[in-house]
């Protein structure tokens, strides 16, 4: 009776599109007004999901065709060893090591110290290694390693495009005054009761994953950000998933790659997991506290939860841990010390929301900038200090990595840059971005909690696009915050000048003062 009550298979990546896509639509599609900018929102959430099944279909078919190619020069030189030792000693690398199964056009290859149901008996190395060969030509013939890698790049542009109609959408947001209350179409508790049975599913496949070992990419390929946070090992949540693997495997990574040690899978669930209950709690927290509507916070947290990006990359922690800071940060933005730290915990873990800075501080610039500078500086002060535990040999190099303190690379890229779109257009992308940060310093000049939102989220999802490790991936940084914008009523008071305390007596008589005489 157990196996069939506990026994509990993971659904398949597109099983997952269409289920979640169904449900979706029926509890946030506003049916009674089909003509809606929340119809729209929901339609571009959805539609993210084409472009990340293409990706995971890309990786999976290049992680195939690389392992094929690594078994056959693993092969390849164990007939080379065979061949050099005296008649009637054993090869040191036997074929019966790797074992090899195709199942309907679908190639998989387990290496030494691998879990396999098959195992190949003695003294077939020569069949074997004729199936390898076998195998070999026909991946040859169709090309499969680059047709993997082509549709990895559609993925990646379908993503960015879609990423760019969402950014477009967010641009505009401040022009929509006008925001009519459309609740989802389920009761407050029942948003909870399936939130909370989504939430149990998905942290029970993050303790229950397989923790594999990042790649050691090494100087000039690591991406920015902190180095702890770097060599977390990645905790897929499918046996099969591919989504740390960006470029071709080879034997000699294959034989050396090792499994991460027990202190760093612990630590790398513990934040996961964490991350994911602090998104969660800060979304619902926001609603109910700013927005003054607990069944929004409700339905955009069960929203969070839903959508296809979240239950494929459950386990990454650069992508949640940061978006947890952000939430955060909107949740104390009344007080700006507090704000402040958690943007600065974003920004040094991952380097991209420094140029929130901008916004920020345009926001606070009448009232509590200080504080929020502050703030900002404590925490990366802090960060920066934390690095000299790992010795003052290489400190250079780990600051460099954590705030990016390089000229744009063209070489070793990852993404859309690394497969196939010309990477010196990323030099003109980048500085419309840096135009882009620069301008929400002074626009809008009335800046409202909001604007704060919707201005965040937008420079979030811009930042994907010049992102040269996998851009268009990285949702998380702007999803919790793309979701509140959908969610948020009209927030136009929320302005810092009467939500932030803490002015002297003299500023308060100085500003009730000039209102009597705008009066």
């Amino acid at each position: 009776m157990s196996e069939f009550l506990l026994h509990y298979k993971r659904p398949d990546p597109a099983t997952w599109v269409y289920l979640s896509s169904f449900l979706t639509i029926g509890l946030f599609f506003v049916f009674h007004r089909f003509w809606s900018i929340r119809n729209l929102d929901i339609l571009l959430l959805i539609m993210l999901a084409p472009g990340l099944l293409m990706v995971y279909g890309g990786r999976r078919d290049a992680f195939h065709a690389s392992e094929l190619v690594a078994a056959v020069e693993g092969l390849e030189a164990g007939r080379e060893e065979a061949a050099m030792l005296p008649p009637g000693e054993t090869p040191l690398r036997e074929v019966d090591d790797l074992v090899i199964a195709s199942e309907s056009q679908e190639m998989s290859v387990e290496l030494p110290g691998t879990e396999s149901p098959m195992v190949a008996p003695r003294g077939t190395m020569l069949e074997n290694a004729e199936r390898v060969r076998a195998l070999s030509d026909q991946l040859e013939l169709f090309g499969e390693h680059e047709a993997g890698n082509r549709l990895q790049l559609r993925g990646f542009i379908w993503l960015l495009g879609i990423e760019m109609l969402i950014l477009l959408r967010l641009l505009l947001d401040s022009a929509m005054v006008r925001r009519p209350l459309l609740a989802p179409n389920l009761t407050t508790g029942g948003l909870f009761f399936i939130g909370g049975s989504l939430l149990v599913f998905l942290m029970a496949n993050v303790v229950t994953s397989t923790a594999r070992q990042q790649r050691e990419l090494g100087p000039e390929m690591s991406p920015a950000g902190y180095p702890l946070i770097q060599a977390l090992p990645a905790l897929p949540i499918r046996a099969d998933a591919y989504e740390r693997l960006d470029a071709p495997i080879t034997s000699e990574l294959l034989a050396s790659s090792e499994p991460p040690s027990i202190s760093s899978s612990v630590l790398a669930r513990v934040l996961v997991i964490l991350a994911h209950i602090a998104v969660l709690v800060g979304i619902v927290l926001i609603g109910y506290r700013h927005f003054g509507n607990l069944r929004a916070g409700a339905g955009c947290a069960l929203l969070y939860l839903l959508l296809p990006y979240t239950a494929q990359m459950t386990g990454r922690v650069d992508h949640v841990l940061p978006a947890a800071m952000l939430v955060w940060a909107v949740l104390f933005y009344r007080r700006p010390l507090v704000a402040g730290i958690f943007l600065g915990l974003a920004a040094g873990l991952v380097y991209y929301p420094l140029f929130l800075l901008p916004l920020w501080i345009g926001f606070y610039w009448q009232r509590g900038r200080k504080r929020f500078i502050g703030g900002v500086a404590i925490t990366i002060g802090s960060l920066m200090l934390c690095l000299t535990l790992g010795g003052w040999s290489d400190l250079g190099d780990r600051v460099q990595q954590m705030f990016g303190l390089w000229l744009p690379r063209s070489e070793n890229l990852l993404g859309v840059w690394g497969l196939g779109w010309f990477p010196i257009w990323r030099l003109p992308v980048l500085v419309a971005f840096l135009l882009l940060s620069g301008f929400y310093a002074v626009w809008p000049a009335q800046k409202n909690l909001g604007t704060l939102i919707s201005c965040s989220a937008a420079l979030m999802v811009a930042s994907q696009f010049w992102h040269g490790y996998g851009g268009g991936m990285y949702i998380a940084w702007f999803l919790p915050l793309l979701l509140l914008t959908i969610f948020r009523p009209n927030l136009e008071d929320r302005v810092a000048l009467k939500v932030i305390g803490g002015a002297s007596v003299s500023s308060n008589r100085r500003i009730s003062d000039s209102q009597i005489e705008a009066a």
